[in-house]
Formats: structure tokens, C-alpha cells, sequence
């Protein structure tokens, strides 16, 4: 199978300090892959070379076997890119539906006008599918909780990502019922072919979502383990580069 995201030997230096270095990683369709590794590690930086709000400093970025190189974020989501970062990106005072256009506005011929019925029923019809509660397409993001504007911010990378979706601390601000909710959420994406990558300081979220686990250590890869043949102990191990005798 042609992985959907190829990464190989990707380092990316910011003046003389090197944010990552060699890292290589295969993304496939229908799969999570966790990335972890302590503050600093570079999960953060990976995350903006992929949607193109970094270029690397060198090597390949390739999307279904096709090699690709993004001039910046706008670029990457024309490839099926979508990213849902901690801060979520939202407009607080705009409705949800208008959230979910941002930037991408369906508008009808020959005026230009914008057509709000159109995107209202679209993102009522997203959210019904994901299961996302709100109490409509309606309704304005500040007036929503935490969960259910992190579950709109899935929802509107899942409307949009035709390839990847890329979550950095999904749940990061969330109580645990809210987090158990996005956590159901983001293992649905899986039925819709999507590869998925998540960057989460939680190892028991890590475990229950991933199937594989990427662990970064100064910028290197240390290694990729598959979620069911490890554990919490080994994770930590390669985190911290402590290693059992």
C-alpha cells in the first residue's frame, strides 16, 4: 500500500540550531500514528513542515508516492492537508456554520452573494454524521463549551482534508467526559480513510487511540513502535533516552 504521507530525511534548522534532524515517517490511510517526546522534542515543528508553514531545510515530502514541496499552509491544505491546533482557530463571534466555511465561503452565481442556507445545511449534516452536540449550525462558537468547539474544529478539518488530518493536543483543555467525546471522534476519522497524526502529552490518550507511536528525542526519530506491541514503559524509555538495564 502507497503510503498517503512519506517523510524522508527531513531536518530543519533555524539559524545555527537544528529543530529536526533525519527524521523519516511513513503515514498510511485509516491509520493514527502518535507522535510524542518531551517540550522541545519537535513535535510542534514536524507538525508546521507538514502543513507548510515551514519548509524543511532538506529532504522529501511525498503525498500518495507523488514527491511535494508547499510554499506555505495554504498550499498544503490544496493537497488535503488539515491541521486543528490547541488554539483552535475559531471566531468566536461568528456561527458555527460560518466557522466551518472560513475562508472557503460557498457563494451562489451570478452575485457572488454568500450562501448561508447552503453552508448551514452542509455543516448541520457534518456534525450530525460525527456526532458533534451543538444545539445548531446556528449556534455562535462563544457560546459553546470547550469540547464541543474542539469537536467543531475536527469537524471542519474533517470536511476539508481529503489525505491528512494533523491534531496537535486535541484535548489538551478538556475535562474527561469532553475528552472521552473527542477522543470518539477522532477514532471515527479512521472509517473515512484518512490518515491521522496527533501529537498528545497523554500516553493513556496515546494508547487508546494510536495504532503506531512515533517517539521524537532533540529533534531525531528514536524510534516507531506499533501501539500493541509496547507499553507505557518502554514509551517513556525512549522519551527520556533512559533506558532499562
Amino acid at each position: 500500500m502507497t503510503p498517503t504521507l512519506s517523510l524522508k530525511d527531513i531536518r530543519k534548522s533555524f539559524g545555527g540550531v537544528t529543530a529536526i534532524q533525519n527524521f523519516s515517517l511513513d503515514l498510511y490511510p485509516g491509520e493514527i500514528v502518535a507522535l510524542v517526546g518531551d517540550n522541545g522534542a519537535g513535535k510542534s515543528t514536524l507538525i508546521k513542515i507538514v502543513s507548510g508553514v515551514h519548509r524543511p531545510t532538506s529532504g522529501d515530502i511525498a503525498l500518495d508516492g507523488t514527491s511535494v514541496s508547499f510554499s506555505d499552509a495554504s498550499a498544503a491544505r490544496s493537497h488535503g492537508i488539515e491541521v486543528v491546533y490547541q488554539d483552535l482557530a475559531l471566531a468566536d463571534e461568528q456561527p458555527v456554520y460560518m466557522n466551518m466555511f472560513l475562508g472557503r465561503e460557498l457563494t451562489r452565481k451570478p452575485f457572488g452573494l454568500l450562501d448561508n442556507t447552503r453552508m448551514r445545511t452542509e455543516t448541520q449534516s457534518l456534525v450530525d454524521q460525527l456526532d458533534v452536540r451543538i444545539p445548531s449550525a446556528t449556534s455562535t462558537i462563544r457560546d459553546l463549551s470547550g469540547g464541543q468547539r474542539q469537536g467543531i474544529a475536527i469537524a471542519r478539518a474533517t470536511h476539508w482534508a481529503s489525505k491528512l488530518i494533523l491534531l496537535d493536543e486535541p484535548t489538551a483543555a478538556l475535562g474527561v467526559a469532553e475528552t472521552a467525546k473527542v477522543e470518539e471522534l477522532v477514532a471515527s476519522l479512521k472509517e473515512r480513510n484518512l490518515a491521522i497524526l496527533i501529537i498528545s502529552h497523554s500516553l493513556d490518550q496515546v494508547f487508546r487511540l494510536s495504532d503506531r507511536i512515533c517517539v521524537l528525542r532533540r529533534g531525531e526519530q528514536v524510534g516507531v513502535r506499533k501501539t500493541a506491541e509496547t507499553d507505557k514503559n518502554e514509551i517513556i524509555a525512549m522519551i527520556t533516552g533512559v533506558h532499562d538495564q
